[in-house]
């Protein structure tokens, strides 16, 4: 069981990333480039496989394998986020200079909300064993929805969301976008502004696949620690993969399909690993296997979508 230590020596780092991140490496805004995004999330993704040799050397090679395979299913299944993101900045029409910190201040929600859900889940978990068999099933219909459920671009309106609409009713927002603030004072009267909003709908859309995400997690550690940092540690590098990718993510056609893969597999194994023990059955999906399965998946996706790339253009050629 980790200490009040290794709690504390987490969260200042976070603490302390996230300070450099917005007052000393990002304190102007500006347009992040592709190659410096593909260098941050380097960074992002070396600190983690960093973290994790941390835990392997202080709590094992049990618990390294359980990060690593709890980051990699959460940094899979944030992907998904991306095109969410790409979809909010751009019906609220949001500059690319201005997008860095209103994701900054989303991952600072994220923290906090994360860090609800998960305790939650883990302790309904140790109460309720078989509320395991209800995360099972809901992974599994949402990785079939996943692929099922075919939503235009052009259907996608903020504004229709009900945290939305319920936020507007008690708080007047104006569209001014003039000066990059949250909150503007106009005639004595305090007014949401558009970046606001656009915070709010990430905070509110990051709640939703927090629902799919945590549970998958959970399937992999219950431990409450393994479960909440590589949790943080794929949101801490969201921010870096969202610039590097943005402008390409129109290639990775098959991505949705090996996300729905990944969901389904793991609906799957909680299940399966739940009822076994129920039954006094020795059978167990490992985490071995599961790091497999996603690995197979997700390279699978991105090979299968540079060839359809490259036979479209030869075919436009």
């Amino acid at each position: 069981m980790e200490g009040p230590l290794f709690w504390i020596g987490f969260f200042a780092f976070v603490i302390l990333m996230l300070t450099l991140d917005l007052f000393v490496f990002h304190k102007k805004n500006e347009v992040i480039k592709v190659k410096s995004a593909l260098l941050w999330s380097l960074f992002w993704i070396g600190l983690a496989l960093a973290f994790n040799a941390v835990i392997y050397v202080t709590l094992g090679h049990v618990k390294a394998l359980e990060f690593m395979t709890g980051y990699l299913i959460e940094e899979s299944l944030s992907i998904d986020n991306l095109f969410v993101f790409i979809m909010i900045f751009g019906f609220f029409k949001i500059e690319p200079k201005y997008q860095h910190n209103v994701l900054f201040w989303g991952i600072i929600g994220a923290i906090v909300f994360r860090a609800i859900f998960i305790f939650a889940g883990v302790a309904l978990i140790h109460r309720f064993a078989w509320i395991m068999f209800i995360f099972g099933a809901f992974l599994l219909y949402t990785g079939i929805k996943m692929v099922v459920d075919r939503k235009e671009a052009d259907e996608f309106n903020p504004n229709e969301n009900v945290v939305i609409k319920t936020f507007r009713k008690f708080f007047p927002v104006v569209d001014d976008m003039s000066q990059e603030s949250f909150f503007i004072k106009k005639d004595k009267k305090w007014f949401a502004t558009t970046f606001f909003v656009a915070l709010l709908f990430i905070e509110a859309s990051d709640l939703i696949f927090a629902v799919d995400s945590i549970p998958a997690v959970l399937s992999v550690s219950k431990d409450v620690f393994i479960v909440y940092t590589s949790n943080i540690f794929a949101i801490l590098g969201l921010r870096s993969l969202y610039f590097a990718i943005s402008g390409i993510m129109r290639y990775f056609y098959y991505l949705k399909y090996a996300l729905s893969g990944i969901l389904t597999f793991i609906g799957a194994k909680m299940i399966i690993n739940e009822f076994c023990s129920e039954m006094g059955y020795t059978f167990n999906i490992s985490n071995v296997a599961s790091l497999s399965i996603i690995v197979l998946f997700l390279t699978v996706s991105i090979i299968a979508s540079i060839l359809k790339k490259d036979k479209t253009r030869e075919s436009v050629e």
